[in-house]
């Protein structure tokens, strides 16, 4: 499995291109903004799009989607619970930036324990809910993408509505702290780390009460 990480927008959104080195077919996780740029880098390297997966529908997660969507006819996956997001500029957050966004319904909503496949890679989606209310991870062969649930030494934002600190703890211990601990984390921003160093020195789980 290839990654390819990309830093888009104001935000600085981890927009993430992952691929079957043996055919070239890939997915978009999380295209955030600078569609052209998310483009160009495809292209570039040769990759066949397959999809494009959200770990959560926020404003910096979604922005790139429509031009993406226009260039490549792939379907857009989604947690089941980020519908609004996705047709509400007002709860994605995007209007308060002044730059609207929404998009079409995703074409699968995807729940926690279904799977997700191309080339010969399958991911595994873990339901995290709490930075918002349908967020997922993907999960493979030891890594995990995590959108906002889970950062190098922090976790995600609760106070944007529909948002719930305590939700999102228990989501982390239950979906992801019980993966090993050399899983690596990708997030939606910030470096890459791993389950253990998180276990170890994550000040928000620290202490916390691991099943």
């Amino acid at each position: 499995m290839d990654i390819f990480t990309l830093v888009v927008g104001m935000f600085e959104t981890n927009c993430y291109l992952v691929s079957d080195p043996e055919n070239e077919e890939g997915v978009i996780i999380d295209p955030g903004d600078e569609a052209g740029r998310i483009i160009n880098e495809i292209e570039r390297l040769g990759l066949k799009p397959k999809m494009i997966l959200l770990t959560h529908a926020h404003a910096d997660h979604i922005a790139a989607i429509p031009d993406i969507l226009e260039k490549y006819d792939i379907p857009l996956y989604a947690g089941r619970g980020e519908e609004s997001l996705l047709k509400s500029a007002v709860e994605n957050l995007s209007a308060v930036f002044g730059n609207p966004v929404t998009c079409s319904p995703p074409e699968k909503l995807l729940a926690d324990g279904d799977t997700v496949s191309f080339g010969s890679i399958t991911f595994t989606i873990l339901q995290t809910p709490g930075h918002s209310r349908g967020g997922i991870c993907y999960y493979t062969d030891g890594v995990v993408f995590c959108g906002d649930t889970l950062f190098c030494g922090s976790i995600g934002r609760t106070d944007f509505p529909g948002c719930s600190h305590q939700q999102l703890i228990d989501s982390i211990i239950k979906k992801l702290l019980v993966l090993p601990d050399e899983t690596v984390c990708y997030p939606g921003h910030g470096p890459v780390t791993t389950i253990g160093q998180e276990r170890k020195i994550n000040p928000f789980l620290t202490g916390a009460r691991f099943v």
